[in-house]
Formats: C-alpha cells, sequence, structure tokens
C-alpha cells in the first residue's frame, strides 16, 4: 500500500491520506465592505482541492488581529463574521471527505504590504487602508516600513488574540489549527536573532525568544479540544548566518511537542531579504527529515515536491510524515487522485460521483504531472 494514501492519526484525528494542502494566501477578501470574510473565491478554491482528493485542507493565512494581515486583502478570524463565513467552506471541505484546516497567523513587520501582483513594494499607505505595524523591535523588513516594539501589553493582546481565533475556528467547525511561525511572520520574528534584538523576557537566549510562540502554543492549546491537533509551520533556516537554524529549529521541535503540539510543518526562509536559498526538488526535505529524527516529534515536508513517487519516497524514507503541497495543487487540483493512480492506489481516493466518469477515459489520469518552470508548477 502507497505510504503516501495511508491514513494518519493525530490525537482523536484522523486524516484520509498524507496529501495535504499548504496554506496560500489568496489576497481575494473585500477590504473595505468584509475585511477578512472569506468568499465565494474561498469557498471554489478550497472546495476545489478537496474535491481534488487532498487528505488536509489548510487555509490561507487567516490574521487573529486586523493589524495582523499581510495586505488588506488578507483573510482573517478575528471576528464571529469571518467564523461564520469560514463555516461554510468547512462543511463544503469535509462533504468531500477531507479533514479542513485554518493556520492562524500575524504578519508582524511584514503587514500591510501590497498585493503580489499589483507590482507594487513597500508598505500600504494609510491613506490606502494601510497600517502601523509591529514587531519584536524597531526592525524593518527591507523596504517595509519600520515596525513599532511590541511591549509587554502588546505581547499580551497577541496571545490572547491567537486563543480567541482558535476559540472562533472551533466554533466554525475546524478539525485542525496551525500556528504560522514561519516565513518571516511575527512569531518567526520573535523567533530569529536577526529580527529580535530585545533585551528584555522575550528576547536575548534561545529561551527568551521562542517564549512568545510556546505562550501562544499554551494559550491555543488551553481552549483548543483534546482530541484535536495543533500544527506549528517553522522556518526550520533563515538561510543567513547567525540566524535561525536547524539545530534551534530540533531543539524548538521538542519544546513544542512539550507544550501539546502533534505535528511541525518544516518550511524555510522568509525573514530577512539576505537569505540564500538553494532552491531545488525538494529542497527543505532535508531540514525536516533532521527534526524528526533527532527531535523525535510528527513532520510534514514543504517544497517543491512534485512528482507522486518523489512525495512517496520523502515518507518512505523516513523524511516526514506528510507532505503539503501548494503550486501544483494550483497547476493541478486533480494531483491526489492522479497521483494515487500512479501508485496504485485509485481504491484510496474515490471520485465524486459527479466526476467518475473521468476515471473510465484514459486521457486525463495519463497526463504528466507539472513540470517545474514548464507548466506552471515551481
Amino acid at each position: 500500500m502507497s505510504r503516501l494514501f495511508t491514513p494518519i492519526t493525530l490525537r482523536g484525528t484522523t486524516l484520509p491520506n498524507r496529501v495535504w494542502v499548504s496554506p496560500m494566501c489568496q489576497y481575494s477578501c473585500d477590504p473595505v465592505a468584509a475585511p477578512g470574510v472569506p468568499n465565494d473565491w474561498h469557498l471554489v478554491h478550497l472546495g476545489g482541492l478537496a474535491v481534488g482528493g487532498a487528505g488536509l485542507v489548510l487555509t490561507e493565512a487567516a490574521a487573529v488581529l486586523p493589524e495582523g494581515r499581510i495586505s488588506p486583502y488578507d483573510a482573517g478570524l478575528w471576528n464571529d463574521e469571518q467564523a461564520r463565513a469560514w463555516a461554510r467552506v468547512v462543511d463544503f471541505v469535509h462533504g468531500q471527505g477531507a479533514a479542513a484546516g485554518v493556520q492562524l497567523a500575524h504578519a508582524g513587520r511584514k503587514a500591510s504590504t501590497h498585493r503580489p501582483w499589483d507590482e507594487r513594494s513597500g508598505t500600504v499607505p494609510a491613506a490606502e487602508g494601510g497600517w502601523e505595524t509591529v514587531g519584536p523591535s524597531a526592525l524593518p523588513h527591507g523596504d517595509l516600513a519600520v515596525p513599532r516594539e511590541l511591549d509587554a501589553e502588546g505581547i499580551a493582546a497577541v496571545v490572547r488574540a491567537f486563543a480567541e481565533a482558535a476559540r472562533r475556528a472551533d466554533a466554525a467547525g475546524f478539525d485542525v489549527v496551525e500556528l504560522h511561525a514561519a516565513h518571516g511572520y511575527l512569531l518567526h520574528q520573535f523567533l530569529s536573532p536577526l529580527s529580535n534584538q530585545r533585551t528584555d523576557a522575550h528576547g536575548g537566549s534561545f529561551e527568551n525568544r521562542v517564549r512568545l510562540l510556546l505562550e501562544v502554543l499554551d494559550a491555543v492549546r488551553a481552549v483548543w479540544p483534546a482530541d484535536k491537533p495543533v500544527l506549528v509551520r517553522i522556518s526550520t533556516s533563515d538561510w543567513v548566518e547567525g540566524g535561525w537554524d536547524v539545530e534551534q529549529s530540533i531543539a524548538l521541535a521538542r519544546e513544542l511537542a512539550a507544550h501539546g503540539a502533534d505535528l511541525v510543518d518544516a518550511s524555510s526562509g522568509g525573514n530577512d531579504p539576505r537569505q540564500e536559498i538553494p532552491v531545488g526538488p525538494g529542497y527543505q526535505v532535508p531540514n525536516a527529515g533532521r527534526v524528526r529524527r533527532e527531535a523525535g516529534v510528527p513532520v510534514a515536508a514543504v517544497g517543491l515536491i512534485l512528482e507522486p513517487a518523489q512525495a512517496e519516497q520523502v515518507l518512505v524514507s523516513g523524511e516526514a510524515d506528510a507532505v503539503l503541497l501548494a503550486r501544483p495543487l494550483l497547476a493541478d487540483p486533480r494531483w491526489p487522485q492522479r497521483a494515487a493512480v500512479a501508485l496504485h492506489a485509485a481504491r484510496e481516493v474515490p471520485w465524486p460521483a459527479q466526476y467518475a466518469r473521468a476515471t473510465r477515459d484514459p486521457v486525463p489520469l495519463a497526463r504528466p504531472f507539472p513540470r517545474p518552470g514548464v507548466d506552471g508548477a515551481s
């Protein structure tokens, strides 16, 4: 049996397979009429990925506070209107046999930016709907605005906001929450000595720099049902000398497990424009494998995992317990179903009755998988 299409149980929640949808920001909320509220785009986008056979469908980063959005167009979970809108998406995902997860996030000093396709850089000015950003220290990221350093009250407010968002996620019916502590956003900013130059209890030593993430995890775990898992996405390396690295990630993973995290989602980068990332197929998998082996915790791998055989080997070799896909799923939402055919596990990923006729036509299932830089995948 294919390892990729074997169920996995975390706490009391069983996920039907190990092909998971990586969080992908869509920048598609209405920033004026319905700030942070997911809409039909999110329903169709995430619902289509559930129809395609993914075992866990994770939402894009949902901001826990308005000022925690990456852009004015980002989704959120800081109020009940947003929770009700997410519940509609969750219900549809569940109806396709997939589990639904939400990534809770705060962008920190990388907030209030333009959408990627707007072809504008820098911080969105207040006159255009932007806001003051915050961070662990008054250090900007690249050409973005200098953030306001969070004081003790501000830090406590962030912790409370994550917990309240988790409460709403449970009310909306989500099976999984993931804390976003990667890619240079607020929780990662506190972890890395490149962005955290505080001299109080939240800065300096490793123990102090990981404190905020553990406080957030404790607060979320206290309100999140005991039978539902909490995932934590981390960047295993800043790819900058003197920054956050895989050795610190291993130590952090042990702490996360001790505080109730159930799986580490191992990504990398995003915190410093000087990063030099050795991008290539599966380039983040070795760090994921080290975290899994040396910390002894379940791990998911992500990053240029494109082919079914490649994904299968990541799991069979013991480098990870699950894989997360992003751009390959954008290029082909049916990737899980076609991968199951390629790995002789087609019965493990049933097609919806409405689409079953496609399984009787060999042409769609025989189509090559997306190639990076050729078929829209990367």
